[in-house]
């Protein structure tokens, strides 16, 4: 007996089964019949037996033309795949000291990348001696969250690592 075909569906003499249900290229149903026999009717009219519903009793088999078969549901896969929408995270970086216009053009952009549908990690950079004043990179941290509470919600609560305050926003 032949190992099973590397990828995809069995055809022809993958097909274990002694029994299968036939169904011609047309997709009318020929009823059960044994695998030899539909595979000659399939080599007769240059098509191969592809097993379809191996899990049914018996197993559904059709004819098709293997390689086309194939190509089709790769075909089909890839454009799944690019049809994807994959979830960023883009990152915002700040001071703890932000001015009100700065804060605002930031802002802009938070809204513009939740309504894309990614994540957005708030970073609050402290330098020097900001570093005794926290507080001040969590009231900034803080209205972001009042401002994009409609829109988005905190994944991640702000927390130190180092000199950097991080918190993460995600669309609702």
């Amino acid at each position: 007996m032949s190992p099973p075909p590397p990828s995809g569906p069995r055809y022809d003499n993958f097909i274990q089964a002694q029994k299968v249900r036939v169904i011609d290229e047309n997709g009318e149903n020929l009823g059960v019949m044994y695998t030899r026999e539909a595979m000659e009717q399939a080599n007769d009219i240059g098509l191969n037996l592809v097993e379809i519903s191996p899990n049914a009793d018996p197993p559904v088999a059709k004819f098709l033309d293997i390689g086309r078969h194939k190509y089709e549901a790769q075909k089909k896969a890839n454009a799944k795949r690019k049809a994807q929408k994959t979830q960023e995270i883009k990152e915002i970086k700040m001071r703890p000291n932000i001015d009100d216009h700065d804060y605002q053009v930031k802002m802009k952009k938070v809204v513009q990348f939740i309504e894309n549908g990614d994540k957005v990690k708030l970073t609050i950079r402290f330098r020097g001696r900001e570093m005794a004043h926290n507080e001040l990179g969590m009231a900034v941290l803080n209205r972001v969250e009042e401002d994009t509470a409609e829109i988005a919600k905190v994944e991640q609560r702000p927390r130190m690592e180092g000199r950097q305050m991080l918190m993460v926003v995600a669309p609702k």
